[in-house]
C-alpha cells in the first residue's frame, strides 16, 4: 500500500522547518504530523488508516475505546471548569517544541492558545493515549518523557487497545510520577486530578478481544 503524503514534495524534503512552516503545512495537509525540534513526522494511528486495514481489530478497538472514554469524560466533566478534547486538537509543549495530537486531552480553567496559532492549545491537565502495537513503544517511552515537560500535566493515562491493560501515571504531593496499573476488567481507574473513577468495564465496553488475549 502506498502512503499518501499531501504536503508539497519540495517543502517536505527539507531537513528542518520553522514552527511557522510546520503550521502552514498542517493547514493544507489531510494527514496529521508531529513537529519536534525542526523535524516533521507523519502521525499514523490505527484509527486513521484510510484503506481496508481500517477495519482491523486494532482500529476497531481504538475507535470503540475512544468513544467509550470520551463519552464518560464528557458526562462527568459537564458543568466543571475542565473540557475534554479528541485527537483533532493540536497541542504544543513550548518547553521542548513538540506539536502533537493526543488521543484525548483534558484542559482545565482557562484554555490557553499558542500566540502564533489559535488552533493550537497549551497546558493540558490530563493526557490519554490509546495504545496499539505500532504506537505503544513511542507513547510509553520518548513521548511520555516529552509530556513530562508540561508544567500543568497532572496525569498521563495509557489504555491498551489489544488487551485489558491501563497504565495510569499521576503526580503525587512530592511531584513524583506514580504508576497505577490495571489489568483486571473488574478494576476501576481513578482520575486522581479530576476526583472521579471510571470502571474498566466502561472503558472496554463492547471491545472484542481474541480468545488468546
Amino acid at each position: 500500500m502506498d502512503v499518501i503524503v499531501n504536503e508539497p514534495v519540495v517543502a517536505y524534503q527539507k531537513r528542518h522547518y520553522t514552527v511557522a512552516e510546520y503550521l502552514e503545512m498542517e493547514k493544507k495537509s489531510e494527514v496529521k504530523h508531529e513537529y519536534f525540534q525542526g523535524e516533521i513526522f507523519p502521525l499514523h494511528r490505527d484509527s486513521e488508516l484510510d484503506d481496508v486495514n481500517s477495519m482491523s481489530d486494532a482500529a476497531f478497538n481504538h475507535n470503540l475505546i475512544f468513544s467509550n472514554v470520551f463519552g464518560v469524560l464528557a458526562h462527568k466533566l459537564k458543568g466543571s471548569k475542565c473540557i475534554p478534547f479528541g485527537s483533532d486538537m493540536r497541542m504544543n509543549i513550548p518547553e521542548n517544541t513538540l506539536f502533537t495530537y493526543p488521543d484525548i486531552s483534558i484542559y482545565c480553567n482557562e484554555i490557553k492558545h499558542l500566540s502564533e496559532d489559535e488552533d493550537t492549545i497549551l497546558q493540558p491537565t490530563v493526557i490519554i493515549e490509546i495504545l496499539s502495537s505500532s504506537t505503544k513503544n513511542y507513547d510509553k517511552g520518548k513521548k511520555f518523557n516529552l509530556y513530562k515537560d508540561i508544567p500543568s500535566l497532572k496525569e498521563y493515562i495509557m489504555i491498551n487497545s489489544e488487551s485489558v491493560s491501563v497504565e495510569a501515571f499521576y503526580i503525587d504531593h512530592e511531584q513524583n510520577w506514580v504508576l497505577n496499573k490495571h489489568q483486571d476488567i473488574s478494576d476501576t481507574l481513578n482520575f486522581v486530578s479530576m476526583g472521579f473513577n471510571v470502571a474498566l468495564t466502561d472503558i472496554y465496553n463492547h471491545v472484542p478481544f481474541s480468545a488468546a488475549t
